[in-house]
């Protein structure tokens, strides 16, 4: 297994790396990282970790402000001094929440926490290989209703160009430049759209395999995606993602 370190405190992290060493020695501490802006270059130049151990509270601000920026798919093990940041640390990707001084019997149970997580997952993804097999294909969805005053407008998957969240407004954006509003996260949707039309791009966007209409090499050996559709910003896929982009491209 390997994992991350997010902890401003060089002592808490050295202690941290020591114990978990000695509760998980087949664990591998790929980096210890100390402030936001360094983490987020860490992600977007990285491949993801199977787990991260993050204080909250970090030298430049709260770690939270972390996944504002950069898209964190692994599990996470928050550790921090105070307790009144829990419920918030379990709307991301947090398995367990550490209070320091952390403990070895602490530590322990969360790791077993990390393993039931994983052996979960693998087992998902098992069944849903075993359902494939046996001619059961997830049914991925063909059109979207959009309220709209008294209406109910259909918005066929086939016309979207993009998915698009702005302020917390979630935003569906048809080929012809059309913008419709969704009542719905943007994992919610790509849940239920078909993977082999879409992808997530980044935090902000999903795109149509349709509407793209070509890629530039971006800074630090990413790319930056360019669609038939106008987009507020800059569609940008990180340097550890552009191989998963380029083969769902191109399958």
């Amino acid at each position: 297994m390997k994992a991350l370190i997010i902890e401003d405190e060089s002592i808490a992290a050295q202690a941290l790396e020591t114990l978990i060493k000695e509760t998980s020695p087949e664990t591998e501490i790929i980096a210890v990282l100390q402030t936001i802006e360094e983490s987020v270059e860490w992600f977007e130049e990285n491949p993801m970790p199977d787990l991260v151990f993050m204080d909250i509270h970090l030298a430049d601000g709260s770690s939270f402000a972390i996944f504002e920026k950069t898209e964190i798919t692994c599990p996470i093990i928050f550790t921090t001094a105070y307790d009144e940041y829990a419920l918030k640390a379990f709307e991301v990707n947090s398995i367990d929440y550490l209070l320091k001084p952390i403990n070895k019997a602490d530590l322990e149970r969360a790791l077993n926490k990390y393993k039931n997580f994983t052996a979960a997952s693998e087992k998902t993804s098992l069944d849903g290989l075993l359902a494939q097999m046996n001619g059961l294909k997830k049914k991925y969805k063909t059109c979207f209703l959009i309220p709209e005053r008294d209406k109910l407008i259909p918005l066929v998957t086939s016309n979207i160009a993009y998915f698009y969240i702005d302020t917390k407004t979630v935003k569906a954006i048809a080929m012809d430049g059309h913008t419709y509003y969704l009542n719905q996260t943007l994992d919610d949707i790509m849940a239920q759209l078909d993977p082999e039309q879409f992808f997530r791009a980044n935090r902000q966007f999903i795109i149509a395999r349709t509407s793209v209409k070509d890629m530039s090499v971006w800074f630090g050996n990413k790319l930056a995606i360019n669609l038939f559709v106008s987009t507020p910003e800059k569609i940008i896929v990180s340097k550890a993602r552009v191989g998963e982009f380029k083969s769902w491209f191109a399958e």
